[in-house]
């Protein structure tokens, strides 16, 4: 008896497990946001990048760890069933409003606008480029399997924007490229520019393949007046399960006449700050990743103080911390990044910028924002 009951356990655990690898598959097969895949031809193409080895793109250094399948449980474990008191704003975040015809018109100074977490309108010698533009409503690739963002509202409605000059990714995970995002914006974008691989993702989404241009770490490329350079990330990539790693992470290095502006992506703390700052710093400003880390994961994410360490270390004249303020992706306190950050800076000697979601940037300004507007969530 005891037999036959374990038999009828374990024949109903194989069709469920069945069943739900089924329902996966389906989901990814046909639901769009899930993005595009590498074919064998474009991994013929990526085997001239030092970063390609064995199918899939590497980090310099030999991280992430690879986690047991064991490891892996634990860790969704926890992250699924500990409750952070403060892992939220109490309420939805208040944003800056701007006038879409202001936007449309500009042609002062070189300025950024936060659209909280990792996403930007910078406006540079008259024209219009978004920084990892993820407007949707959660990171993931359907609502219901993620929560929502911590603001609600935009400082300007996506359909508002103005007509975009150039679009830079540098990755391809949820919280930084977003399927319905990119549906808002393709028709009124000239060109993106992304690492290698993520163009798959695009042309998915109906982007006409010659409106992309994918490049290695180090590779420059002129859009028209402006450099852009895409620099190394210590950090990784893929939208399903069976993708991880299939396109390339990076950083970027923004260039004009007169400005030079650094992006840093996602990344752990790692050499690759120095090098950046050696070729191409001093800079301006830079956006410097900054939450949704822990102490298991610091390979990939940066703790706060490190944000600090890579902001002297790319020779910045001030940083702005990012990839905070938008999302619960960690189990820190909302707050946690920008609090921590700015203690290491000031220790450093570091100006930081801190600005509420909307309010203009002005990437020349040296005047920091110290208002600690958070405190009111």
């Amino acid at each position: 008896m005891f037999k036959k009951l374990i038999k009828k356990g374990m024949i109903l655990f194989v069709a469920i497990l069945v069943s739900l690898i089924g329902v996966y598959m389906l989901f990814v097969s046909f639901y769009p946001s899930f993005g595009g895949d590498v074919s064998k031809e474009d991994q013929e193409l990526y085997k001239t990048s030092k970063q390609f080895r064995n199918g899939v793109f590497n980090n310099s250094n030999d991280v992430p760890k690879e986690l047991s399948f064991s490891e892996t449980m634990k860790l969704a474990f926890t992250f699924f069933t500990t409750k952070v008191p403060n892992g939220r704003p109490k309420t939805d975040i208040n944003v800056t409003k701007i006038d879409s015809s202001e936007v449309a018109n500009y042609k002062g100074e070189a300025k950024l606008v936060w659209f909280g977490h990792s996403s930007f309108l910078l406006q540079l010698e008259g024209r219009n480029i978004l920084l990892d533009p993820m407007f949707g409503e959660v990171a993931a690739p359907h609502p219901l399997l993620g929560a929502p963002r911590f603001n609600k509202e935009f400082p300007l409605a996506v359909d508002k924007l103005p007509q975009i000059d150039a679009v830079l990714f540098s990755h391809d995970h949820y919280d930084h490229l977003d399927y319905k995002t990119i549906n808002a914006i393709k028709h009124k974008t000239k060109h993106f520019y992304v690492p290698l691989g993520v163009g798959v993702h695009l042309k998915s989404w109906g982007v006409p393949e010659d409106s992309i241009t994918e490049l290695d770490w180090w590779q420059e490329t002129q859009f028209e007046t402006l450099t852009f350079v895409c620099t190394p990330a210590q950090h990784f990539s893929g939208r399903k399960l069976n993708n991880n790693k299939s396109t390339l992470w990076a950083s970027w290095v923004i260039q004009s006449q007169n400005e030079n502006i650094y992006f840093s992506g996602d990344s752990g703390y790692a050499n690759h700050f120095k090098e950046i700052g050696e070729k191409y710093g001093p800079f301006d400003m830079a956006l410097m990743e900054c939450g949704q880390y822990n102490e298991k994961w610091s390979d990939i994410h940066m703790m706060p103080e490190e944000t600090a360490q890579a902001g002297v270390d790319v020779k910045a004249k001030k940083i702005m911390p990012i990839h905070w303020g938008g999302f619960k992706l960690a189990l820190h306190d909302w707050t946690d990044p920008v609090n921590r950050v700015s203690a290491k800076a000031k220790e450093l000697s570091l100006p930081i910028v801190t600005p509420e979601i909307g309010q203009e940037i002005f990437v020349k300004d040296s005047m920091v924002v110290a208002k600690k507007w958070w405190e009111n969530y």
